[in-house]
């Protein structure tokens, strides 16, 4: 039995080499989003939009899939396929990075936000969520900008449909949420 041991080592460490899966329950950090990144869903160059945007890891990746948006990161993650598979995902928090260019170090859990919608501003696609890390922030941007208060878990295809169709503000867009 101990000339075995050496034999089983060397097994578990070639195995754990070879295993490039990430474990599912890491979080990883928000990646900076530079010149040459693209939006996963779209393709086009997402710095040269303004608006918030957003990042997601999937299982078994350790890059984020990058997006030019809030709107397209959510469809993209309402995709059956993709439900399964999110290990977390940040959004810029733009109470404290500029609307025109969200900054690498605004980005905040996309679980935990705020989400105002049926606002005025647009991001690289038209609509797109406006996400804050305090209700009160999420308040004040839309008592300016119109629109409703939501949260990560009201985000679902039908709004996401009716956002992309440049459909509802104000209460309109509340009871989309519903």
């Amino acid at each position: 039995m101990p000339a075995l041991l050496p034999i089983l080592a060397l097994i578990i460490l070639l195995m754990t080499g070879c295993n490039n899966a990430t474990d599912s329950t890491e979080r990883m950090a928000p990646q900076p989003i530079g010149g040459d990144d693209i939006c996963h869903v779209c393709g086009m160059f997402i710095t040269e939009f303004e608006g918030p945007k957003g990042q997601a890891f999937m299982q078994s990746h350790r890059d984020a899939r990058k997006f030019c948006s809030t709107l397209e990161m959510f469809v993209f993650l309402q995709q059956p396929e993709n439900q399964t598979q999110l290990r977390h995902a940040y959004v810029h928090d733009v109470a404290v990075t500029p609307w025109e260019a969200p900054k690498d170090d605004a980005f905040i859990p996309a679980a935990d936000a705020w989400y105002v919608v049926g606002h005025d501003r647009r991001g690289s696609m038209g609509h797109t969520l406006a996400p804050f890390s305090s209700h009160e922030r999420a308040e004040q941007f839309a008592e300016v900008h119109s629109g409703e208060i939501i949260t990560y878990d009201d985000i679902d295809l039908e709004l996401l449909a009716r956002l992309g169709r440049h459909e509802g503000s104000g209460h309109a867009a509340h009871s989309m949420a519903q």
